[in-house]
């Protein structure tokens, strides 16, 4: 009688770890992510905004690339702009530098509560860049030498 006791303890107790460790998988799964997401372009909220540049910062990004962001004084505003990646602004040869004056289309997001901007199209004086389509996908990620959609 003792052994049955005991062998159902141990079934009891196996029951008990299994289900715990199936609860702590649930709750890890359901974590918030680690770093907040970047915000998705939406056509709905696109703009054009011209002024100078204040400064021109190269960020880290999640996957190790850096990107280039400007800080924009527009009549209104300065606005922290996130252009794309530095690389292919290079191979691009569209250089940013302060007091540049430029006009950006892109889409009016949050990020880290802040306004900013994710840039579709720059226009540095007779320079144009495309950056994204326009649903907002980005040029670059068709690879290097790739045209734009139309």
């Amino acid at each position: 009688m003792a052994h049955r006791n005991r062998s159902q303890l141990l079934w009891a107790a196996a029951f008990i770890w299994l289900v715990c460790l199936a609860l702590a998988a649930l709750a890890i799964a359901q974590a918030p992510p680690a770093s907040p997401t970047f915000p998705r372009y939406d056509a709905a909220t696109e703009t054009t905004v011209t002024g100078a540049i204040e400064a021109v910062n190269q960020v880290k990004g999640r996957h190790g690339w850096s990107g280039t962001h400007v800080l924009l004084k527009t009549d209104k505003e300065s606005i922290d702009v996130h252009v794309g990646p530095s690389w292919f602004l290079t191979e691009k040869k569209m250089t940013l530098a302060k007091g540049d004056e430029i006009t950006v289309t892109g889409s009016r997001v949050k990020y880290d509560g802040a306004d900013a901007i994710i840039a579709r199209q720059l226009k540095k004086g007779e320079q144009s860049l495309v950056l994204r389509d326009a649903q907002g996908l980005p040029v670059w990620s068709r690879g290097p030498g790739r045209k734009p959609a139309s």
